[in-house]
């Protein structure tokens, strides 16, 4: 049989996928993290069950990219079983396009069983709201499962409500319900506590200017603890792999392979991948599971939807400012997500700008750029982290606005047109899942940028052997490269020298 998950963006639809097949497709607080159909199959007991991951919608008559592919498969007949996911916190919006669904002929006609599965049940206890599911039952008249996220013991209810509607007819021509209204009945506020918090949390601390400077002030003590934590660590590991060298070339030797060819695997390969993964696994290590913290809570998608105004002013589509935040984490992931866009003018827009905020595998190469050029003045190591911390945020901040400005400049000449209408959600603060954490930021994000700066190493660690192998004229071809950048770099050192009130003497040294 086939079963389809639908329902509104971010309400843990592919983290039920996941949960129910054992896959790991890609999940986030961002409205539209799945933007295509993604099947995957579970057991239980005998029968197998093909699970169909659909993209987020808020309505079967909105049109988008990803509302195309849930049109075609509720419309195409070929559901066995319709699984809507509504979000426990908002009863009444999933109920709007559970009736939507509801209504379709394909579903009327083919008597298609629907499945309500009422997903963040324990973030709606913290929240004091309480859900009537046996009167929910009582009106659809058909299996209503309540999910929490990570209960194994609910999934299986689902599997089990899922299955049974196997070979079932279902009869929708008496179904006619008020979504606003069953709502009200069924869904009660046991106490309003966490009500008066998020109200006053709108009007002060969270609203706009305040929650966008809180989160500037947490990704700064992101890149501090990943500076200040990665020294020793990457002190330790290089010695390591360091004392590796002498025992690789035995082995090299063993196997009679020639010398200049071990000399090559060595010195060449081997050395620069191990000064690659000695700079570049301890900072990924704690930055990428901060970071992915920091998304996993809702602190980075309310800030994209915060600073939406700013991106509106300079006639982009406030969905860029998603794919923006989006892009500090990767690039990829930010381009891959302007496909939510539906004008292709501002589609395009998002494109050409995402990539002037610098991404997480351009953060060690900055590490080592503000640390050569714009700290040898200060003297302490705390002030040394704090400040190369404080001067990569700016430069995030910096990225952002030069894309604000590429924005208007390119909404003015070449992309000139009228801004279309979007809708934005600002999702709310969610406890971080720590297992999802690590296994999404350790075993995806870092591993992906360590592999890739791993392959880039091998050719440029052959190159740099081959260059000081290579004797021209008695004296190494790197000699002669050193020499020409020589210049330049005596010349920086003499300003710095002179700016700091130091005889430039000491540079002719």
């Amino acid at each position: 049989m086939t079963a389809v998950l639908a329902g509104n963006p971010n309400v843990g639809k592919t983290a039920i996928f996941n949960g129910l097949t054992g896959l790991r497709q890609h999940v986030g607080k961002w409205a539209g993290a799945t933007m295509e159909a993604v099947d995957g199959e579970f057991t239980y007991g005998k029968k197998v069950c093909l699970l169909v991951d659909l993209p987020g919608i808020d309505s079967l008559e909105a049109w988008s990219p990803g509302g195309e592919a849930v049109r075609r498969c509720l419309c195409s007949g070929e559901a066995d079983v319709v699984v809507v996911v509504s979000d426990a916190v908002c009863m009444e919006r999933g109920l709007y396009l559970l009736k939507e669904i509801l209504s379709l002929e394909t579903v009327r006609d083919q008597g298609i069983p629907v499945v309500l599965c009422v997903n963040w049940r324990d973030e709606a206890e913290r929240r004091g709201i309480w859900i009537d599911f046996d009167l929910l039952r009582d009106v659809l008249q058909f299996p209503v499962v309540s999910c929490s996220t990570g209960n194994r013991e609910e999934l299986t209810h689902l599997k089990e409500a899922i299955l049974e509607c196997s070979g079932v007819r279902a009869c929708y021509d008496c179904l006619d319900f008020s979504p606003g209204r069953l709502a009200r009945e069924t869904v009660r506020r046991v106490r309003d506590d966490c009500r008066g918090r998020e109200r006053w949390a709108g009007r002060t601390g969270a609203a706009q200017f305040w929650e966008s400077l809180l989160m500037v002030v947490l990704l700064m003590a992101v890149f501090w603890l990943t500076m200040t934590g990665a020294v020793c660590p990457s002190g330790i590991l290089r010695e390591l792999l360091s004392s590796l060298e002498d025992k690789l070339a035995a082995c090299l030797s063993a196997v009679r392979l020639p010398d200049l060819l071990v000399q090559a695997m060595v010195c060449g390969v081997y050395r620069a991948f191990s000064w690659v993964v000695s700079v570049m696994l301890p900072p990924a290590v704690i930055f990428f599971p901060l970071f992915t913290m920091l998304e996993d809570s809702g602190c980075l998608p309310r800030l994209a939807f915060r600073v939406d105004g700013s991106f509106r002013r300079c006639r982009g589509c406030g969905r860029q400012c998603v794919a923006m935040a989006m892009g500090v984490g990767c690039n990829v992931a930010g381009v891959m997500d302007c496909r939510n866009i539906h004008s292709p003018r501002e589609r395009m827009l998002a494109i050409l700008t995402n990539s002037l905020a610098p991404c997480c595998g351009r953060f060690p190469t900055l590490f080592l750029l503000i640390t050569l050029f714009l700290l040898p003045g200060l003297q302490g190591e705390a002030a040394r982290s704090l400040m190369a911390a404080f001067l990569l945020t700016a430069v995030v901040v910096a990225g952002v606005l030069a894309a604000m400005a590429c924005s208007w400049l390119l909404s003015h000449t070449f992309l000139k047109n009228v801004p279309s209408a979007f809708t934005l959600e600002l999702p709310p603060r969610r406890r971080p899942q720590m297992r999802t954490i690590l296994v999404r930021a350790l075993g995806g994000r870092a591993l992906f940028v360590i592999g890739r700066a791993a392959a880039a190493a091998v050719p440029a660690g052959l190159l740099v052997w081959f260059l000081s192998a290579w004797s021209v004229g008695g004296r190494s071809a790197l000699f002669y490269l050193t020499d020409f950048l020589d210049p330049a770099g005596r010349s920086y050192r003499a300003g710095r020298s002179d700016s700091r009130g130091i005889s430039s003497g000491i540079s002719g040294k």
